[in-house]
């Protein structure tokens, strides 16, 4: 249910490959994009996307209530994503939701198609958000908007998303994976311990 590619030299794509179910998580996945991550060592760039028209609708329901909502695995996919020595980059095919948000906002950029959606519907369903992620998502938006979208449960359509800081670029989903790809340009022509370096000075 993840598919890694490595299309060129010195990147990596990461794909979540459940369509069928809106690519919705259960822990075996987190553990192996937390592992797709981590072996990505050598690699300048890696763009994580999913299949179909939906990016994913965060945590699988049945998976969720056996308890998955309150599994580490969240935290250690998001620790693995922002620890990655290389350009990490999303590129969001459709709607965001719930527990994979914290996968988007530990990647260093966001590219999504004018159809996604964006919302973490916690306050709703009794779960809190995990420890990192209402700090990144206020980095990027700002503590009022942060509070919107985990506290007040706001849906946040793509073009508000770019408004706010959220999403970086759109691009239709035919280029959108040319538009990912434009944006590690720069990271894949240089070398791997350069492009770690910078990345380190971002804090």
């Amino acid at each position: 249910m993840i598919r890694v590619n490595h299309p060129r030299d010195g990147l990596v794509t990461i794909s979540l490959d459940r369509p069928d179910k809106a690519n919705a998580l259960t822990e075996p996945m987190l553990d192996d994009l937390a592992q797709a991550f981590d072996a990505a060592g050598d690699a300048r760039a890696v763009i994580l996307t999913g299949t179909g028209r939906v990016f994913s609708a965060g945590a699988d329901l049945d998976a969720a209530r056996a308890g998955l909502a309150l599994s580490p695995a969240w935290e250690r996919l998001s620790g693995a994503i922002a620890a990655a020595p290389c350009l990490t980059i999303a590129a969001l095919n459709g709607t965001a939701a719930g527990g994979a948000m914290g996968m988007v906002l530990a990647c260093d950029l966001r590219v999504a198609v004018p159809e996604a959606r964006f919302f973490y519907p916690v306050m709703a369903l009794g779960f809190l958000p995990q420890p990192s992620d209402p700090p990144r998502l206020a980095a990027l938006v700002g503590p009022s908007r942060a509070r919107m979208i985990l506290m007040a449960g706001q849906r946040i359509d793509a073009a508000e998303a770019l408004s706010w800081g959220l999403v970086d670029r759109l691009a239709g989903a035919e280029v959108l994976m040319d538009t990912a790809e434009a944006l590690a340009a720069a990271a894949l022509g240089a070398a791997p311990g350069h492009v770690a370096a910078i990345k380190a000075r971002m804090g």
